[in-house]
């Protein structure tokens, strides 16, 4: 069944490819990559006589309308990608976006990057280069003019409580938890601000990294389909969740690096930072990949995707109840003990 699919999935490829300006070729050694939880995400190479070009090939999967992101689809997260390319943040080129015609559902072809994604190995040293890019990449996805933009939801921090309680009501599940935390997301919200372009998913697993440059390090901002208007704020946090370290909690921003590196290349670029913001958003986003989790194990046990990952992730709502009750009531640093030093 899985070669039948991939010799369909290489005529469809081809035949999207051929009318967007590329040389005839061949679609050789495509594989379905691991990750990518949200969407399908498959590499190949186009061969023509022009060379060997690595491509990846990005579109939604069935069942993906019953999970409820909310994200603005795959052909929006194409402009986004182009749009925030121009502006000098690090992204793949976007080659084609799928057409109905082309019978392989809704997503876009873009370039492979070279490079590390994996969370766990990225954040496996203190890289201090990468949170200061990180920064100013999210700086400059920030400024870019709304008038350029694709539709895209706008919100702010209380309405964003508001759909958090909603979503998470949806899948029927108990959680003390999560209720605490959305009642202190909504005694603590801030007051709104002038909307910008949120990327949306700005964390470690969704950036190309290479780990031998201590210098320039970030090669490519990946997963633009949850971007929206709103709180730049909401990226810094976001970044900062515990889930996204990997098991490094010590380096708050994504495993790698520190506040103070994030800020630093944010400032550079010449963004604002706003800490408390930052903070709020933190929580919220913690409860978010809570909620997300959620619904992953509630598309499994529907049937709507029959996944193994699906129900795994589902089962890690759990840990972010963990995760927000340490930041909602953090443990005292313990007293030092006489006579130890």
């Amino acid at each position: 069944m899985l070669a039948g699919l991939t010799d369909a999935l290489q005529q469809a490829l081809d035949a999207a490819l051929s009318p967007d300006g590329l040389a005839s070729g061949q679609v050789r050694d495509l594989r379905r990559l691991s990750g990518g939880a949200s969407q399908e995400t498959w590499a190949f190479d186009r061969v023509s006589r022009g060379g060997t070009r690595p491509l990846i090939l990005r579109r939604a999967p069935p069942g993906a309308a019953q999970r409820g992101s909310d994200g603005p689809g795959l052909a929006a997260e194409a402009v986004l990608i182009a749009l925030a390319g121009a502006a000098g943040v690090p992204v793949p080129e976007v080659v084609a976006v799928l057409r109905p015609e082309h019978g392989l559902g809704d997503g876009f072809i873009m370039q492979r990057l070279p490079g590390e994604t994996l969370g766990r190995r990225i954040a496996a040293a203190h890289r201090p280069a990468l949170a200061w890019q990180c920064g100013q990449a999210l700086a400059r996805i920030h400024a870019l003019p709304a008038a350029g933009l694709p539709a895209l939801r706008c919100t702010q921090p209380r309405a964003e409580v508001d759909h958090l309680r909603q979503w998470h009501a949806r899948h029927g599940s108990v959680r003390p938890v999560f209720q605490l935390a959305l009642r202190w997301l909504a005694d603590h919200a801030p007051g709104d601000v002038s909307p910008a372009l949120v990327h949306g998913d700005f964390r470690n697993g969704n950036l190309m990294v290479d780990l031998d440059d201590a210098v320039n390090p970030l090669r490519g901002v990946l997963d633009w389909e949850l971007a929206y208007r709103g709180d730049p704020m909401a990226d810094l946090g976001w970044l900062c969740v515990n889930a996204w370290r990997y098991g490094q909690s010590q380096r708050v921003v994504g495993g790698f690096g520190t506040l103070d590196e994030l800020f630093a290349g944010y400032r550079a670029a010449g963004g604002q930072v706003d800490a408390d913001r930052v903070f709020w958003w933190q929580l919220l986003g913690t409860l978010r990949w809570g909620v997300i989790c959620e619904s992953m194990g509630h598309a499994w046990a529907t049937g709507a995707e029959p996944v193994m990952e699906k129900a795994a992730i589902g089962r890690r709502a759990s840990e972010n109840e963990i995760d927000l009750l340490a930041l909602i009531a953090p443990r005292p640093a313990p007293a030092a003990q006489p006579g130890v030093a």
